[in-house]
């Protein structure tokens, strides 16, 4: 279970591979992809348009769909996933599809969505360019990804008993992005009027091995290409559940683990839409308005 190109973070066919074998009880270990899709409607609900046809890149089962259809924007979706087990479980039109490889010609589809499943890309700026170049003029992308605070007990557990049990430490939880950079991927990505913004959920286990378990129902165990290949080690997992317990225990004797999720939101670029003002062109000087002294620097509008 090798991935085409180990130099990438992920090993595409390992996640693929985890993936079919989680789908038959994903419905179970589906409650973080459920909540998500309802906040994506609500985000296209406050837009002043109605989509004909829409795209769920990475459908899972096709949770996106009664929230979207029934938001009233939406009247159709198409569901597409890397994993076609996954993709069984889904209703209305499918397309077995690589992720990040989408199979749409330019300027074809009128909204795209994609909830948790960007986090775990090779090329998120890449995907993200062809997401924006499949759209319509006009078209609307609102998508949701892991953000960098997910899983961040986890990674501390995880680190420090390798460090005490075996003298070093490997990857073990994806580095997902942090929300600041997305701002600007989506502006590189060349959508206009782009917000990201990001919501925080704590979920709490009876102890680490349930939320190891989540994960693997989830489809999400680690697949970074410079994990350690051989097996955990009793020791270190067992402590890593002891350091869990000490470090986040609630006051009810469970453990909490932050899951951090960013939505990203941007149109493809239109003519119809608002422009910023050209620089030099404002009919008021900043200082009238401040009704202070303007002080030269020298300088012209662009040099």
């Amino acid at each position: 279970m090798t991935d085409p190109n180990p130099q990438t973070p992920f090993d595409t066919t390992l996640i693929r591979q985890r993936r079919n074998r989680a789908a038959a009880g994903y419905g179970a270990f589906d409650f973080l992809k459920t909540l998500v899709a309802t906040q994506i409607a609500e985000r296209l609900l406050d837009s002043n348009r109605s989509f004909e046809t829409g795209i769920d890149i990475g459908s899972h089962h096709g949770q996106a769909r009664a929230p979207l259809i029934a938001s009233g924007k939406l009247n159709r979706l198409i569901h597409t996933d890397s994993s076609p087990a996954m993709l069984r479980h889904a209703q209305g039109p499918r397309l077995v599809m690589d992720d990040e490889r989408l199979a749409f010609a330019n300027g074809s589809i009128d909204f795209i969505t994609s909830a948790l499943v960007l986090h775990r890309l090779n090329d998120l700026p890449g995907a993200l360019i062809q997401i924006r170049r499949s759209l319509r003029p006009d078209g609307l992308f609102i998508g949701a990804m892991f953000g960098g605070e997910t899983l961040m007990e986890l990674r501390t557990a995880f680190s420090e008993a390798e460090a005490e049990i075996e003298g070093g430490i490997s990857p073990r939880v994806a580095p997902f992005a942090d929300v600041r950079d997305m701002g600007g991927l989506m502006q590189r990505a060349g959508f206009a009027l782009p917000v990201v913004d990001a919501d925080r959920h704590t979920v709490t286990y009876e102890s680490a091995f349930a939320l190891l378990r989540d994960l693997r129902g989830m489809g999400e165990t680690n697949a970074l290409n410079a994990r350690r290949r051989q097996p955990l080690r009793r020791a270190t997992l067992m402590r890593m559940a002891e350091i869990y317990a000490q470090r986040y225990a609630t006051p009810d004797g469970r453990v909490s683990a932050t899951f951090q999720v960013v939505y990203l939101a941007g149109w493809a670029p239109d003519d119809s839409q608002q422009k910023p003002l050209r620089p030099g062109s404002a009919k008021q000087r900043l200082a009238d308005a401040l009704n202070t002294e303007e002080i030269s620097t020298g300088e012209k509008p662009g040099e």
